[in-house]
């Protein structure tokens, strides 16, 4: 796990208080340390090296600036939150410090503050000096600030870096190969190979030699030798996805390599040490398959070791706006376009109750980057079935995205993909389609239309000419 200790520093000791409060009530994990500006230069309790500071900002940017760098000397490449603390100071700027990560303003809020905190684990995950580099791919499925995600979190920290086989309980599509490749990437096995196997894709007939490998002519079609997972895992994890389809012959052949730590490939007498940690995931009851005779009890409690069970999105229904903006980051990055949600349609988001899980909201991201390429999204746009039965209301919603905090996370600031942008381009598109979304709400009528995107019907009426935008056949709001 990356460093997760923090320090405050702040010349007023109420503000420092406030975001120690804070930090406690958004559940931070790792430990807090307060100072003002000079005390913690001497402070010999501090830790060698912290995960995260938070800094003041300052209206002279060389003082800022020269603050960061002491931390820099002292406790190497930190991850730096900087605090507005009052409007209209900006202090240095981002592009100027690499090490600053994020930003923090007064009155403080909650979605604000777990943002920034994300921002500087992902900086922290991404550092240079890590033993192994972390594909961003690998926390998707784990954003979100709900407590059920957070026990999760707290569990691959607890057994991660142990031996003890990992059992991974729930629905298809939470993300359970996620946690699996957490759990390899944060143990000592993670400079060893991951091996997954999806033992529910694989032919009972063909599984052994899947698992084990084969020699030579050891059944028809063997034209040569060949490795399986268990040997290709040696020294890492081997991840047996879908468990529960296991054939009933091959669980007992399982059984006895966990318990003897030793297999042989099919055909051959020479044993091998099974060098491996087994982590296992199903989003089958095993209790209910043991009581109907299709998976074997001994096994069970074999794998069973350390149960982790991953909730279902409707579950933790506050962690979607989160989602959506972390899937909308991933997609800009991959360069496959970008979307923006309103309030509304996130709100309708919230409704649904996600039988794929994250899996299928991330299916629904990626239909609607290619729907409304860097356009905006609304309820209406969205396909049918995530809408719900019932039209939402302008009012509902607003309660609705109030009440889940939902404003908070659509006002983050948007992140610059790592290999950057055509920012006129994407400015382009971004009007074009809110110009267009402005004509659709107006029913064609350019004045109305004119009046929502608070600009001039002349100015109005150029856009349409220079993005080919044609007005209907009704009034033109003359």
């Amino acid at each position: 796990m990356s460093n997760t200790s923090l320090l405050v520093i702040d010349p007023d000791a109420g503000r420092r208080n406030e975001l120690r409060l804070l930090l406690g009530f958004v559940d931070y994990e790792g430990e807090v340390f307060l100072s003002d500006l000079s005390g913690w230069e001497t402070d010999a309790s501090l830790p060698q090296v912290l995960g995260t500071v938070l800094v003041p900002d300052s209206t002279d940017e060389a003082e800022t600036l020269a603050l960061i760098e002491r931390l820099a000397k002292r406790f190497g490449d930190v991850a730096v939150l900087l605090v507005h603390q009052q409007e209209g100071v900006t202090g240095a700027p981002q592009s100027l410090v690499p090490r600053i990560v994020g930003t923090v303003e007064t009155p403080f809020r909650h979605s604000q503050m777990m943002h920034a905190l994300r921002l500087a684990e992902v900086h922290n995950d991404g550092k240079p000096d890590e033993s192994l580099s972390r594909s961003p791919e690998l926390f998707r499925n784990l954003v979100g600030n709900s407590r059920a995600v957070q026990r999760v979190r707290k569990l691959i920290e607890q057994v991660a870096d142990s031996e003890a086989n990992v059992l991974i309980l729930g629905e298809s599509g939470t993300g359970k190969e996620v946690v699996a490749r957490n759990l390899h990437y944060h143990s000592s096995r993670r400079d060893k190979p991951f091996v997954p196997v999806n033992c529910g894709a694989i032919p009972g007939e063909l599984l052994e030699s899947e698992l084990f490998g084969h020699e030579k002519g050891a059944f028809t079609g063997a034209i040569s030798s060949r490795q399986g997972r268990f040997e290709m895992a040696l020294g890492g994890t081997l991840f047996l996805d879908e468990i529960g389809d296991m054939p009933l012959a091959m669980q007992v052949k399982l059984l006895r390599v966990i318990q003897e730590r030793m297999f042989e490939r099919v055909g051959s007498n020479k044993s091998i040490e099974a060098n491996v940690r087994i982590i296992a995931a199903t989003h089958r009851d095993l209790e209910q398959e043991i009581k109907a005779g299709r998976f074997r009890e001994d096994l069970y409690y074999r794998l069973n070791v350390f149960p982790i069970e991953m909730p279902p999105l409707r579950e933790r229904v506050e962690d979607i706006p989160v989602l959506v903006n972390e899937l909308i980051i991933r997609l800009e990055h991959e360069q496959r376009g970008s979307v923006r949600l309103t309030p509304a349609a996130i709100a309708a988001l919230c409704q649904y109750p996600w039988s794929g899980n994250v899996r299928e909201l991330s299916n629904l991201m990626e239909r609607l980057v290619i729907m409304y390429p860097y356009g905006v999204v609304d309820v209406g746009d969205l396909p049918e079935k995530f809408r719900g039965e019932f039209q939402v209301s302008e009012s509902s919603v607003v309660e609705f995205a109030e009440a889940e905090g939902v404003f908070d996370v659509l006002q983050m600031p948007a992140q610059l993909p790592n290999d950057g942008l055509d920012l006129k381009e994407h400015l382009s598109n971004l009007e074009h389609s809110l110009i267009k979304q402005a004509l659709e709400e107006a029913d064609g009528v350019v004045a109305h239309a004119a009046k929502r995107l608070r600009m001039r019907r002349t100015t109005l009426v150029e856009k349409m000419r220079k993005y080919g935008l044609q007005r209907s056949n009704q009034a033109s709001g003359i």
